[in-house]
């Protein structure tokens, strides 16, 4: 999984801050109206919770 707060070439999902949870944050996937929980190690990557991440997943195979 390739992640980002910002935009990057080939992002497949961009992923909207909604609200604090339980120590995480909820995001909300427009594209497919779905919603997801990132646990708090999402602040092993960033500071403060992005209002937007971007995400890109590559398979481990080739």
């Amino acid at each position: 999984m390739l992640f980002s707060a910002n935009p990057f070439p080939g992002y497949q999902a961009e992923l909207i801050w909604l609200r604090a949870e339980y120590n995480g944050h909820w995001y909300y996937w427009d594209k497919n109206k779905l919603e997801g929980w990132l646990c708090p190690a999402l602040f092993k990557y960033f500071s403060e919770p992005p209002n937007r991440i971007y995400c890109k997943a590559e398979s481990l195979y080739f």
